[in-house]
């Protein structure tokens, strides 16, 4: 690498760093304001009988129904950047301003360990090119921070292979978002670095200013960890948490009839989404230890599973404003 190009990414880096952090927790439970944040996927049409809305009828939608600010997927059917040109992007900018919303940020869509077993396509290097156009299209939008994913696991490749895939991504993703004064928020979700603790281990090894955490209550639940713990992780990953995206789920218990045994086998529960405060995930815990640190950012809410009571528009809505009631209650009293 040329010396005035690492010079230039160090600058850079600096720069996030002085410009990113106030979204860091401040430790002062003070500080935490209860800012809500609706996720475009809720009404996106992914998941079986899920309604789906265009970018402006999704805007209007979380106006209304009280959102302060908006999170919007940055793949087809939403915001792609292979389908806004300059003139789209000060289109949406100016219907998202109108509104008197804030874009708080992209979600991105990566896996650095796709293809692993193929090491002649250079995929971290592709997907490291997507985040920096994402970032572009972020900083184009009027937000400042764009939210990732680390890597699935594949069978039969050593773990280690498919780690150093995963930092070798969020380097060269970290570096590119920089060039646009964007923080990547790496959700714990896809498999490597899921648990707080290697999520902890894996924002030190990378050390960028601009890579931090988007760190949610639902994976800690499903990985059983109980209240306690999921307290525990937030304080130790305190220094990194920037976002946060809330869901509730149940189990639903699934056997299989073996008829050698005239009996029913357990299987894997199988998860399904409902309204916030009615499922497995303790978000009182949650919500209050964010408060606890002097969490920053906003609160947003997606609903991304098969929804009890149906996808139609008028479930989604009452759904998303029972979530909107339950934070209430986190508000700081003055």
């Amino acid at each position: 690498m040329r010396k005035s190009h690492l010079t230039m990414i160090v600058m850079l880096s600096l720069l996030c760093q002085e410009a990113f952090c106030q979204k860091v927790p401040t430790g002062n439970p003070k500080d935490f304001k209860v800012k809500t944040c609706l996720h475009s996927v809720s009404y996106a049409g992914v998941w079986r009988g899920q309604a789906r809305l265009t970018v402006d009828e999704f805007l209007t939608k979380a106006k209304r129904l009280g959102f302060d600010g908006v999170m919007l997927v940055a793949k087809r059917p939403h915001v792609s950047p292979l389908d806004y040109d300059a003139a789209a992007r000060k289109a949406l900018r100016r219907k998202i301003e109108s509104l008197g919303l804030e874009l708080v940020c992209l979600a991105g869509y990566t896996d650095f360990t796709a293809g692993v077993d193929k090491p002649g396509i250079p995929n971290v290097e592709i997907q490291a090119c997507y985040v920096g156009e994402v970032a572009k299209l972020a900083r184009d939008l009027g937000t400042d921070m764009v939210r990732i994913f680390t890597g699935y696991q594949r069978p039969d490749v050593p773990f280690d292979k498919q780690y150093a895939m995963v930092v070798q991504g969020l380097k060269l993703a970290g570096q590119r978002a920089a060039e646009y004064g964007v923080t990547l928020a790496v959700q714990n979700h896809h498999d490597i670095a899921v648990h707080h603790d290697m999520m902890y281990w894996l924002l030190k090894e990378v050390n960028l200013p601009n890579v931090k955490a988007a760190f949610d209550a639902w994976s800690p639940t499903l990985e059983g960890l109980n209240s306690d713990e999921i307290r525990a992780a937030i304080l130790k990953m305190k220094p990194f948490i920037v976002h946060t995206t809330a869901a509730d789920y149940v189990r639903l218990s699934q056997y299989r009839y073996e008829h050698t045994l005239t009996n029913y086998l357990q299987r894997d529960a199988l998860i399904r989404a409902v309204p916030i405060g009615q499922g497995i995930i303790d978000y009182a815990t949650f919500f209050n230890t964010l408060k606890e640190i002097g969490y920053q950012g906003y609160i947003a809410y997606e609903m991304c599973e098969v929804l009890d009571g149906g996808g139609d528009i008028e479930n989604l809505d009452r759904t998303a404003k029972k979530f909107l009631e339950y934070v209430k209650k986190f508000r700081r009293k003055r």
